[in-house]
């Protein structure tokens, strides 16, 4: 993959991600417990935490996510894991709840269509992960 390739998925996906983590930094207790809720569509084990303890972990690994993203000393393919396992793990919500989309169980529905950005990201993600390194 070329340098702008790799500069162009890994810094907007990477500034996305940050910007999402850094924002869910200090929100109270009751915000993380809604976002818990959230998740529990797709993995229900979240529940066995506590919100705060959830909502610190999601905030702090999105965080750590998206600074890896935009760091050129972590390895591409290393990056590129990190970006398909979150925005799969992000895809279990989007398939875990039918409303999310249309009848068809693929196309997103209007409440669907901010999850559907997550498929964008397991491109990106996929891309870093099988790209090649130069030589």
């Amino acid at each position: 993959m070329s340098f702008l390739s790799n500069l162009a998925l890994r810094s907007t996906t990477g500034a996305l991600i940050l910007n999402s983590g850094i924002g869910k930094l200090g929100m109270d207790e009751g915000t993380y417990g809604y976002l818990q809720q959230m998740a529990k569509v797709g993995v229900p084990q979240v529940e066995k935490l506590s919100a705060n303890t959830f909502g610190k972990s999601l905030a702090y690994g999105e965080t750590a996510l998206g600074a890896a993203l935009l760091l050129p000393v972590i390895p591409a393919k290393l990056a590129g894991l990190g970006l398909t396992v979150f925005s799969a793990g992000m895809l279990t919500m989007y398939f875990g709840d039918e409303n999310m989309t249309m009848e068809d169980g693929i196309r997103p529905s209007q409440e669907g269509t901010a999850l559907a950005k997550d498929f964008v990201l397991l491109g990106a993600g996929l891309a870093l992960l099988l790209s090649k390194k130069k030589k």
